[in-house]
């Protein structure tokens, strides 16, 4: 057993160690502009078909030398006793341990279907990766980050909105993009594709949607420091955003509650729940409240603006608390108690912090630039090239 002050010393040689190789590996990343998603993230595929849409695709280790294939040629690809089983369309199939698929240039492109219940097909471009896991298949695609920040606009941005907002919405993706890049490095991938990282289905051709990724190309949020923002969004603050220490443990001073006019009469702006006032007695009681039930000023409470809990005379509980529990679109509503029944009467969509998207949408509309926009969800940043930002959090 190593002394205390020996083992300090080891767990700080480690720490410069990472640093040292997460810094070479984003200066690598930086120079190459490449990115690995793993696809179809949420699934279990047992089987998985490939098929070329454009251009052509070689396979190499394959036992009568490398293999072609292009458009319209496809691989079934099958779990099969902890290997791969895998069936080109055109030939004998053959087992391997991986299955690696090099485009042949910028223009080739394939899509992948996986089979179940509901079968899903979605289009990619670059290399294809496939190796077997668990009782499941990884998919994984080397893609260029710009047709990955088009893909991910798509998915989260939807479509036919101004091209300022596109181009806000490539922004906020590709700096949350270089955050985050370290993810799921041990899994030897830097992304997935669904909401654990950014929702992301596929390569789009939307030519709006293509052109605000290319013109933004590069382009990250910093804070003061130079280091990169969390780049937190959500659909509709109601009109006001939260702080993310109300929020989150996080206190970021560029993630302020602000007054937002922008969004109020947008569609996620209002909304309105009702329960049975007998289940909502139950459950304050059963979160400590010891009050009277039958004074109905009491249990009423009303937010104008955002508060971080709700009170019902000495009784608190966090609204975001209230929000999980009853599967609310948003913290930010009121509490109105009648004999019979409570109303949760909700202003916006998610979490409230960061960038309103329906707000920001109105803002391009309005005339509004990109760098507007994202100045005003977000105090005090600077947009700059990923090239000045400083990457300090590595390992964390």
């Amino acid at each position: 057993m190593f002394p205390l002050i020996t083992q300090i010393h080891i767990i700080n040689m480690c720490k410069r160690l990472y640093t040292l190789i997460f810094f070479v590996f984003i200066s690598l990343f930086l120079a190459n502009g490449q990115i690995k998603i793993r696809l179809l993230s949420s699934h279990t595929p047992a089987t998985a078909v490939f098929a070329v849409t454009e251009g052509e695709y070689l396979l190499k280790g394959y036992r009568e030398g490398p293999q072609i294939f292009r458009k319209n040629d496809l691989i079934v690809i099958t779990k099969y006793n902890g290997r791969l089983a895998v069936k080109p369309g055109f030939s004998d199939g053959f087992i391997a341990d991986s299955l690696i698929l090099t485009a042949g240039s910028d223009k080739s492109s394939f899509s992948l279907r996986i089979n179940g219940q509901n079968p899903v097909r979605q289009y990619y471009n670059g290399d294809f990766y496939c190796y077997p896991d668990m009782e499941t298949l990884v998919l994984i695609n080397k893609s260029d980050v710009e047709s990955y920040i088009a893909g991910v606009v798509r998915a989260e941005g939807g479509i036919n909105k101004h091209k300022e907002y596109f181009k806000t919405q490539a922004i906020i993706a590709r700096t949350y993009l270089y955050s985050h890049l370290d993810k799921h490095l041990h899994d030897n991938y830097n992304v997935c594709d669904n909401t654990h990282c950014q929702a992301f289905n596929g390569i789009t051709s939307d030519t709006v949607i293509n052109a605000a990724s290319n013109e933004t190309r590069g382009k990250v949020i910093l804070d003061k420091d130079s280091l990169l923002i969390i780049s937190a969004f959500h659909s509709n603050c109601g009109g006001m955003t939260a702080s993310s220490k109300d929020v989150w443990v996080t206190d970021q001073p560029y993630l302020r509650s602000i007054v937002d006019p922008y969004c109020i009469n947008s569609r996620n702006a209002a909304w309105e729940r009702k329960i049975g006032f007998d289940e909502w007695i139950e459950y304050i009681k059963n979160s400590g409240f010891t009050g009277k039930t039958n004074d109905l000023s009491l249990l009423s409470f009303y937010q104008n603006k955002r508060w971080v809990d709700y009170k019902a005379g000495s009784f608190t509980l966090p609204f975001e608390k209230i929000r999980d529990d009853f599967k609310l679109r948003s913290s930010f509503f009121s509490v109105i108690a009648s004999r019979d029944s409570v109303t949760f009467r909700g202003k916006g969509y998610g979490h409230g912090v960061g960038l309103c998207q329906e707000g920001a949408m109105e803002m391009a509309e309005k005339g509004n630039s990109c760098q507007q926009i994202i100045e005003f969800y977000y105090f005090g940043v600077i947009i700059a090239d990923v090239r000045y930002a400083k990457f300090p959090r590595a390992g964390k």
